[in-house]
Parts: C-alpha cells; structure tokens; sequence
C-alpha cells in the first residue's frame, strides 16, 4: 500500500526544486539557518490529511510549494475609478511604476449587482470604484494588459461569479490559458453584511 505521506513529501520536494527561486538568506538570532519548511517525520498525527505539504491540497500550508521564498510579495495597489477606459489608463500607469498585481476596485452599482444605466445607481456610478456592467467593460479594463503575467485580485462579493465569468471570458479572448490565471476573488457576503454593507441579500434569508 503506498505511503501517502511519503508520496507527497517526494512530489512536494519535486515541486521546490522546480519553482522559481531568488536569493536569500534566512537565520535566527544566534545566525541558525532556517529551513524552507519544517514538518513531522511521519504521519502519525494524520499530517497528510490535516495539513499537508505546501502547494498541496487542502492548501492549509498555503498554495506555493516554496511558501514566499521563491516570489516577493505581490505589491498592488487599491485602484479604481470613473469608466473602465480611465481604470484602464490607470492600471498601465501603476504597471509602469512597478507595480506587480492588480487589485480592482468596483463602484458601488456593479458591488450591488446593478447596471450603470439603473435609475437606483444616479450619483453613484464610477464614484468609489469603476463601472462594470458588461462584459464589454471588463476587455476595456483589462485592454492591452497580458492576463497570462499579471496577478488580479478582485474585491467583489455578491455577483462575484458573473465578475469572475468576465474576466475568465476576456483572459480568453486574449488567447490565455486559463490554467495560467493568477489572482484572487473576495466573495465575502458575511463581511459585506456585517461591515461595508453593500450586499444584495440578507444571508439569514
């Protein structure tokens, strides 16, 4: 009967050779090195199922085999305003300062789940964040930027699955494989009810 965990320390092994690494050093305070990762030496305490290795699932360890010694912190800042055609200009000027992911911020409308052109969203369209009612909007904001090399992180709850279904649409219009998408999807109707209170429905309902 193959040993799970000895299955999975070999592959997560595997997978840390082959990822991307950058130099560094780590060392405690009396000049110790310290490992990439430390774990138990068996399973006895049901490791494998409850943690696991990095980069394995349930990805309690994280999802990267190397944690963040192979990559630096994704640094983006909260962007969002106006048209997509203006975000648009701003995301390339962040891009060209530096900056390494994208985080989109949506207004108030498209957070709710409602159409720029709605009579509830006068005064409101474009005003906290950028305006996306189609899927239109979503190829003018993301136009001219390769989705394959920038991570996305989307600040979007309710109608998180129709925001994601654009911009999974738009990556391939641009002729991006899916699988090579990076980013994250806040759908977080709990903190919309409970703190910014832009959500659509009740969840005790």
């Amino acid at each position: 009967m193959p040993n799970k965990f000895s299955e999975s320390e070999k592959k997560w092994k595997s997978n840390v050779v082959n990822s991307i690494k950058r130099d560094y050093s780590f060392k405690t305070v009396s000049g110790e090195d310290v490992d990439l990762l430390y774990y138990p030496e068996s399973d006895e305490n049901n490791y494998y199922e409850k943690l696991n290795f990095p980069g394995e699932f349930p990805f309690t360890r994280g999802i990267h085999s190397n944690l963040y010694r192979g990559k630096l912190w994704t640094m983006r800042q909260f962007a969002g305003f106006g048209t997509p055609h203006e975000t648009n200009k701003r995301f390339k000027y962040l891009l060209k300062q530096g900056q390494t992911g994208l985080s989109v911020a949506f207004d108030m409308p498209t957070l709710m789940g409602y159409d720029a052109n709605h009579d509830i969203s006068k005064g409101e369209v474009g005003v906290c964040g950028v305006a996306i009612s189609s899927l239109k909007d979503m190829e003018i904001l993301f136009q001219d930027i390769d989705l394959s090399k920038i991570s996305v992180s989307m600040t979007i709850n309710g109608p998180a699955m129709v925001i994601f279904a654009f911009y999974v649409a738009v990556a391939q219009k641009q002729g991006v494989d899916i699988s090579s998408l990076n980013g994250t999807l806040q759908n977080d109707i709990l903190k919309e009810f409970i703190a910014q209170k832009e959500w659509i429905y009740p969840p005790n309902n």
